[in-house]
């Protein structure tokens, strides 16, 4: 188990490229075993998460190449062995279960365990069942497999809840089946949009990605393509909080700008802004005042919660918690989606910050607050990832235990902020 060393009170600062988007890239890799032909997917980023992923489409009997420097992945399905996964694979990675989808859409059948990723609540599988079910699968879950079996048909589906991986495994099933299907109360992220390209550049024909209704007309078979996987927006917002939290500036290059349209109201609640040049995909944020929440009207305590896109993500609100330990004021943090996510909040308290729990899913936060370096453990990504920032703007050293959980989200992020001016080691 390795350890993040580091010594803060260093301005991050400089110019990064951003990584292909994590929650796009994991979809895109299973979406591959749809076609017998070579697919090619670019800008795919080097975390644990991808190697975890692929290791699973090797096991099903796929040929992987990867070229980890230039970020390009080849994918060649032509023959797929077997219709199961082994549980040690299913548990490292929670996406394993999209392979479902593509499984059952080309092989009329899949098997796979109770899928594993980060203890940050309970995220339900009936969504899945209810589309694959809907689509003429037989669905059976088991203790320790969950199977499916049938020939899909097209087929009308009001999805429980807008997921993002039920609406990407629904998706992914539909392509190959018989007539049309349409998903209602479909997610809308930018990587169910980004999933929805590559089908479409495979031959599937796809209409209403981005939207809360999508569309699918089935189609006999797919070929294969070369797609791009867009930029992490949960990854670039991390690096701007650092350089905000730090009193630094940073220019984020391979930004592609639509997400940020989502993001900008949050941050600026906080005095955190920044230039986008749409053109060159580069974002610069450079410090123009104290950071400082800005109030609702009649100077009411604001309040900032997560949803579904394009409601603020939940994956960045962690971040944004430790942005408001550095800002003059009080907010409300209402974390609607996972109610273990706003635990990690106790390692911010015990570095100092002033942090109200009110129950598992509000939090208040009083800033500023002088954090103080500490030895704190990483649950999940994004825990991992705001105890990393906390730590950079902590005054002493800290000592951030169980890296690998940040390793699954974020590509050598202590070489990545080295670069950036941080002291940070690894052990």
């Amino acid at each position: 188990m390795s350890k993040l060393i580091i010594h803060g009170r260093r301005a991050i600062s400089g110019t990064y490229k951003v990584q292909g988007n994590k929650n796009a890239a994991l979809p895109m890799i299973a979406a591959a075993l749809l076609t017998p032909e070579e697919v090619t997917i670019e800008n795919v980023p080097d975390i644990d998460d991808v190697a975890a992923m692929l290791e699973a489409t090797r096991s099903f009997g796929a040929k992987v190449k990867r070229d980890i420097e230039k970020g390009i992945v080849k994918i060649s399905a032509s023959r797929i062995r077997t219709a199961r996964i082994s549980p040690d694979l299913a548990s490292r990675i929670r996406t394993s279960f999209l392979f479902a989808g593509p499984l059952l859409a080309r092989l009329g059948r899949a098997s796979l365990p109770p899928p594993g990723g980060d203890a940050i609540g309970a995220r339900r599988l009936d969504t899945h069942f209810a589309g694959f079910r809907a689509l003429g699968a037989k669905a059976v879950a088991g203790k320790k497999h969950l199977s499916f079996r049938g020939d899909l048909h097209g087929a009308k589906i009001l999805l429980d809840e807008a997921s993002v991986t039920a609406t990407e495994n629904i998706l992914m099933a539909s392509v190959l089946a018989k007539g049309t299907t349409e998903i209602y109360n479909a997610a809308c992220e930018p990587h169910i949009s980004n999933l929805a390209d590559m089908l479409n550049a495979m031959g599937a024909k796809i209409s209403g990605a981005g939207t809360n209704l999508i569309r699918v007309e089935g189609v006999e078979s797919l070929h294969g393509c070369n797609v791009r996987v867009g930029c992490d927006y949960i990854e670039a917002g991390s690096y701007i909080v650092a350089a905000a939290v730090t009193g630094g500036e940073i220019v984020l290059t391979d930004i592609d700008p639509a997400p940020f349209r989502v993001l900008e109201g949050a941050f600026a609640r906080f005095g955190v802004t920044w230039s986008l040049d749409s053109k060159s995909g580069t974002l610069k944020y450079v410090p123009r005042k104290r950071l400082k929440m800005k109030y609702d009207l009649g100077d009411a305590i604001p309040s900032i919660s997560d949803g579904t896109w394009p409601a603020f993500p939940s994956d960045l609100l962690s971040v944004l918690i430790v942005l408001a330990t550095q800002a003059r004021g009080t907010c409300l943090f209402f974390e609607k989606m996972f109610e273990s996510r706003l635990y990690f909040v106790d390692k911010l308290r015990q570095m100092g910050a002033k942090i109200v729990q009110c129950d598992p899913h509000r939090v208040v936060v009083t800033g500023p607050s002088q954090l103080y370096g500490g030895v704190v453990s990483s649950n999940d990504i994004r825990a991992g990832i705001s105890l990393v920032i906390a730590a950079l703007c902590a005054k002493g050293e800290t000592v951030i235990s169980n890296a690998e959980t940040i390793d699954r989200g974020y590509q050598s992020i202590d070489k990545t902020l080295s670069k950036l001016g941080a002291d940070i080691k690894r052990s």
